[in-house]
C-alpha cells in the first residue's frame, strides 16, 4: 500500500461487547479514529454492567451501528451476528478492551490491499511491542496454535489472536457456528480449507490482567481443543 496515498475506508470493524463499561467509549473513539475504518457493528453479547446505558452516546452516531442480544451467548455469537451485518470489503474483529491497538489496522490491510492475501492474522508473536503477561497463557497459546497448524497444514505464531482481517464475502461463507471462543480455531480452519491466502502481520499487544476484566480461561483451551479436531481433522 502507498503510504502517500489517501487511505480508503473500506474497513467493517465488528466490536463484541460484554461488561465492558470503562473501556466501550475509548475504543469505539479510537476505532472511528482510523481513516480506513468504513463502518463500526457493535454487537453487545448481554452485558450487564451498564455498558449498555454508554450506546445512547452513540445513537444516530456516523458509521456506527448496535446490535443488542438479549442474553450472553459467547464472543463467537456476537461476532457472527456482526460479520452477517457487515457491509465493507474487509472485515476484521477488535476486542472492546483496549489490547489491541485499531491504528494498526493499515497494517493489516496492507497484504489484501496489494492483492497477495485473503485473510490476514495479526500476530502478537513475531516483533510487536507487548505486555509481559501470564506465561501460562503464552504456553497455552503456543499449544493451541501448533496443533491448528498440524491440523491445517498452516504455519501460524498466533491462531488465537482476535485480530483476523479477512475480506468480507470469502468470511460471510464460511457457515460458521461456535458460540464462545471456539471461533477462533473454527474460523482459521474454514478459512484454510476454502484455499484463503492467509498472511501474518506483526501487531503490538497490552494485555490484561483478570482483575482488569480478563475473561478467557482454562475451559475455553478444553473448548479450542475439540474444535481444532472438529474443524479441522474431522472435516480433512
Amino acid at each position: 500500500m502507498n503510504e502517500n496515498a489517501t487511505p480508503t475506508r473500506m474497513l467493517t470493524v465488528i466490536v463484541p461487547v460484554f461488561n465492558e463499561v470503562t473501556t466501550i467509549d475509548t475504543i469505539l473513539e479510537k476505532v472511528l479514529a482510523s481513516p480506513v475504518v468504513e463502518e463500526v457493528v457493535v454487537v453487545d453479547d448481554g452485558s450487564t454492567d451498564g455498558t449498555r446505558e454508554r450506546y445512547a452516546a452513540w445513537e444516530g452516531r456516523e458509521r456506527v451501528r448496535v446490535f443488542l442480544h438479549p442474553q450472553n451467548r459467547g464472543k463467537g455469537a456476537a461476532v457472527r451476528t456482526g460479520i452477517a451485518e457487515a457491509r465493507s470489503e474487509v472485515i476484521v474483529i477488535q476486542d472492546a478492551d483496549l489490547e489491541y491497538d485499531p491504528s494498526e489496522y493499515p497494517v493489516l490491510l496492507a497484504p489484501i490491499l496489494e492483492g497477495s492475501a485473503d485473510a490476514v492474522f495479526g500476530s502478537r508473536f513475531l516483533a510487536g511491542a507487548s505486555r509481559v503477561l501470564y506465561y501460562k497463557h503464552r504456553m497455552g497459546n503456543g499449544f493451541l496454535t501448533f496443533l491448528s497448524n498440524l491440523a491445517t497444514d498452516l504455519n501460524l505464531t498466533d491462531m488465537e489472536t482476535c485480530y483476523k482481517a479477512v475480506r468480507r464475502e470469502l468470511l460471510q461463507s464460511l457457515d460458521l457456528t461456535q458460540e464462545r471462543f471456539g471461533i477462533e480455531p473454527e474460523m482459521t480452519a474454514k478459512l484454510a480449507r476454502a484455499g484463503a491466502r492467509i498472511y501474518e502481520v506483526p501487531i503490538s499487544y497490552r494485555g490484561r490482567t483478570y482483575d482488569e476484566g480478563k475473561k478467557i480461561g482454562w475451559r475455553d483451551g478444553v473448548q479450542a481443543i475439540w474444535c481444532i479436531w472438529k474443524y479441522g481433522v474431522l472435516h480433512r
